[in-house]
Parts: structure tokens; C-alpha cells; sequence
């Protein structure tokens, strides 16, 4: 106890931590962590959290899994890191042509995280446009309730209020649409039919501003920071058909959808459609270390094939490409491939929906929603502090999660189990038991995304 104690406190005193009230850590202490094992946390007196979340949606495989481990070993001995400007290597090459072969899109861009593949995305679609003197089209659609990133560009396409208006001075307004979130159904609707309705305000959009528009960027099939908000693939079908009729790109941000997370390795192919930009990091070294690619295709490319160094795209990262990152990705895709990942998450998400059942059912539970590895529901709860509530006592009973509002949602490690499943329900079922309905709390509303 006194280890950790003297982490934490040590933590508080030189680390500012991401999205974080700082001064709400004097009532919610943090978390030292001494290690990771699977789809657990052990902190520094052995007690054990079951990672329900992956570590914000990174950790495919779980921690510490060898595979990946063993890669980034191997790549210390050769070449932990070499600028990519003017120079490439092994690791970079053999990543970039296998994502071409799985994606469709023969191009590789690297960054370090989620929201520098959106930059470069955005930034590369505009430029596109402007070589093909076509610079008015330089304005971006994207889907109410979206999150792209919080960094300047890409908060200007994420429309979660607690981070875009807070800085809307530093960015440039982009076009809202409406959202194909199934739960918005009006009575007698489907989500095809929600999906159609949003579809349809898309089109009329880019009717009237496509001159205007550079590109539409997306989260196919799942909204995360939206409470993980689900929708009909048919959205996506028909948001393609549109970008082609009316001259837009289409930027599908999986950030934290690929990989397999909704059943496919990417969401895009359940709709059958291939975008123009495909944003991808998280589960892309299965947590191990920072790494993003925007993958594109060859007609992009060529338009900033040229002498011209302004032609060029002007863009770059210090650890872009970085060797032992591309290594940890290539040992992801290495496993997807040898342990057939793809059909065995479909037999446990069977399982595993058999065992949330109960939260199914339950009378505070509102919208209960399930796409591969990703499960979320709504919870009728009188509590205006409900996430932060939820979030302290699923930590009491050993579990990690971190509701966003009220919508609380598990995105566990690939390799979770049947009775580590069976344990985070019962933990739900108890923690649902005291706070909805429980004593309604006048403290504001607090996200966990």
C-alpha cells in the first residue's frame, strides 16, 4: 500500500494526465499500475482490474503477449530508429505492402497516433484538391456527435462539445449531417431505415456544396465517443455512392473500429465499399507503441507525384514509421493471420452475448447493442455523475470501465474469456443495482470517452 501510495502521489505531483480534471483526482485517486498480464492490470499491491476497455481501445491481444513482445525484442537488435525522410527499411516496407494487400489502398502515410492520421487525411485531401486547382474545395463533412481527434484539424471534425467548443476560436467550422445512430429510430423505423434517413440529408448536402467540400470523414459502423452509437452498413453504401457522384473524398476513420474490432478487420468491408483514406492506430501494434498510417489510393498519390516540392506533401513526424512500431504491427497482423483471430472473436462474441443477457434485460438498461467485440448500452439512472460513479465502483469490484455519460460500453482484449466475461457482468448487474435508480446528484455531468 505504501508503494503505491508514494506512485501516486508522485504521479500527482509531476504528471498532467490526458483528458483529465486534475483537481477531481483529490476525491477519485489514481490507479498505479505495476504490470499487465492478459486482459488484466495489477497494480503495486497485486490487485488485479480486468481491462474491459483494452486500455482505451489499444490492446488487442491483451498485455505482455509474447508474440509481440518477441518482434520488438528481435528489431532492438538491428534498428530501433531511422528518419523516413530520405531513407527506408525493412519493418516500414514489409508493413506498408501488407496493409495494401488487406486494404485495397496501395499507399502508406505514418504518423505517431489517432488524431495525426486524421490531420494528415484532411490535410492530404485538401492539398489533393488544390493541385488539381480545385482550391475552393477545402471544407469537411462529418457526422453530428463524431470524434476524430482533439488536435486543432481534427477537432474541427469531432463534434463532442466538451472538446470542440472549448476551442472552436483555433478551428476552422466544418459541415454537421446527421447521424445514422440506430437509436434514433422513430417508431416503426429500423436502423436500415435511420440509416437511409441520414443518407439522404448527406445527399442533399452535397448537392447544394460539393464545390465547396474536399471530403466526408466517417467512424464506419460505430461512433465511439458518441456512447458508442451503432449504425446499418447500408450508410456507408450509400455515403460512397455519394462521394463519387459529387466529386468528395471519403475518409474512414478506424482508429479505433479496425483490426477487427466490429467483426470484420476492417468495418468498412461489411458495407462492401473501399473509401479513399483509411485512418488507422490504436489495436495497430496491439497497444505496445504509438504508430498511425493513413493508407490511400494510387490516384491520390499521383497527384503530388511531381518536380515541384509544393506539390509535394508537406507533412511529416519525427518517429514517423519508427522500425520497432512496425515490427509490434506486423507481429498484429502475423497473429490475425495464424490464429484465424477473425473466426474465433465471432464464436466468442456469441458466447459472450449469451452471458451479458442479463444486462440485456435488465429494467435500466436502455438500447443494448452489439457489434463484434464491441458491446454498449444506455442506463436510465436519475445520477448526474453517473460515469465517474460507475467508473469508481466497477474499480471496487475489480474491473476497468469507463462510461461515457451514461452509456456504458465493454471493448475487451481478444484473449478475455468466458468467466472473465461471466465476472465483468456480474460486477455490471451490482454496480447497476446501487446507482440506477439510486439518489440523484446534483454534481455536473462528467464524459469518460
Amino acid at each position: 500500500m505504501d508503494e503505491s501510495r508514494d506512485w501516486l502521489a508522485r504521479s500527482r505531483r509531476a504528471v498532467w494526465h490526458p483528458c483529465t480534471q486534475m483537481k477531481r483526482h483529490e476525491r477519485l485517486p489514481l490507479v498505479p499500475i505495476a504490470r499487465g498480464d492478459g486482459a488484466w492490470l495489477v497494480d503495486f499491491d497485486g490487485r488485479r482490474y480486468l481491462d474491459a476497455v483494452s486500455s482505451w481501445w489499444v490492446n488487442l491481444f491483451g498485455h505482455g503477449h509474447p508474440a509481440i513482445k518477441a518482434a520488438i525484442k528481435d528489431q532492438l537488435d538491428t534498428l530501433e530508429h531511422v528518419m523516413l525522410a530520405g531513407f527506408t527499411h525493412a519493418p516500414v516496407v514489409e508493413l506498408s505492402e501488407r496493409l495494401a494487400e488487406l486494404s485495397g489502398l496501395g499507399h502508406a502515410f505514418y504518423g505517431s497516433d489517432g488524431a495525426s492520421a486524421t490531420e494528415i487525411a484532411l490535410k492530404m485531401s485538401f492539398h489533393y484538391w488544390k493541385n488539381l486547382g480545385q482550391p475552393s474545395k477545402c471544407r469537411f463533412v462529418s457526422l453530428e456527435n463524431s470524434y476524430h481527434g482533439e488536435t486543432v484539424g481534427a477537432l474541427a471534425v469531432t463534434d463532442v462539445p466538451l472538446f470542440s467548443a472549448t476551442y472552436a476560436e483555433l478551428t476552422r467550422a466544418g459541415l454537421r449531417v446527421p447521424t445514422p445512430d440506430a437509436r434514433l429510430a422513430l417508431p416503426g423505423e429500423t436502423d436500415f431505415d435511420v440509416a437511409v434517413r441520414a443518407a439522404t440529408a448527406l445527399e442533399n448536402v452535397l448537392t447544394k456544396r460539393h464545390g465547396e467540400v474536399a471530403a466526408l470523414i466517417v467512424e464506419p459502423l460505430v461512433q465511439g465517443a458518441a456512447g458508442m452509437a451503432m449504425y446499418h452498413p447500408e450508410y456507408l453504401r450509400r455515403a460512397r455512392a455519394a462521394c463519387d457522384r459529387y466529386g468528395v473524398h471519403l475518409i474512414a476513420d478506424e482508429i479505433a473500429v479496425g483490426f477487427g474490432r466490429t467483426g470484420t478487420l476492417f468495418a468498412c468491408e461489411q458495407a462492401g465499399i473501399r473509401p479513399d483514406f483509411l485512418c488507422l492506430s490504436k489495436g495497430i501494434t496491439g497497444g505496445f507503441l504509438p504508430l498511425s498510417c493513413v493508407l490511400t489510393t494510387d490516384s491520390v498519390y499521383d497527384a503530388f507525384y511531381d518536380e515541384d516540392v509544393t506539390r509535394g506533401f508537406l507533412h511529416s513526424h519525427s518517429y514517423t514509421g519508427n522500425p520497432l512500431a512496425c515490427r509490434a504491427a506486423l507481429a498484429v497482423l502475423e497473429l490475425f493471420e495464424r490464429d484465424d483471430v477473425l473466426a474465433v472473436n465471432r464464436a466468442k462474441a456469441e458466447r459472450f452475448g449469451r452471458l451479458m443477457a442479463p444486462l440485456a434485460a435488465h429494467d435500466a438498461t436502455r438500447h443494448f447493442r452489439h457489434t463484434g467485440m464491441i458491446w454498449a448500452f444506455d442506463v436510465d439512472s436519475p445520477r448526474a455523475d453517473f460515469a465517474p460513479a460507475f467508473f469508481a465502483a466497477m474499480l471496487d469490484k475489480g474491473c476497468l470501465t469507463r462510461p461515457i455519460g451514461k452509456s456504458v460500453y465493454f471493448m475487451p482484449p481478444y484473449v478475455v474469456g468466458d468467466d472473465e466475461i461471466a465476472r465483468l457482468v456480474e460486477a455490471t448487474l451490482a454496480t447497476l443495482a446501487t446507482l440506477a435508480p439510486g439518489a440523484a446528484d446534483d454534481s455536473p455531468e462528467t464524459a469518460l470517452p
